[in-house]
């Protein structure tokens, strides 16, 4: 399976997209590392309305926080 066939993001656009070279998701990792952030991706698995606009750390546990608090996670 390439990294293309279960990647939920969809800014094609992005030079790290693994559809826009053949390094998978490592570009992706390492530019979200650095900046502290959370892949979208990783947002995306999580079936529930994210109620920030950051991508960051704390982003994602308030988008884990409010899955739970619904029972959707």
């Amino acid at each position: 399976m390439k990294d293309t066939d279960f990647c939920t993001c969809k800014d094609f656009a992005c030079p790290c997209h693994p559809s826009n070279h053949d390094k998978g998701c490592t570009p992706c990792i390492l530019k979200n590392r650095r900046q502290k952030e959370i892949p979208a991706c990783f947002f995306k698995d999580i079936d529930c309305q994210k109620p920030t606009d950051g991508w960051h750390y704390e982003d994602f546990a308030e988008l884990v926080k409010t899955a739970k608090d619904k029972g959707v996670l």
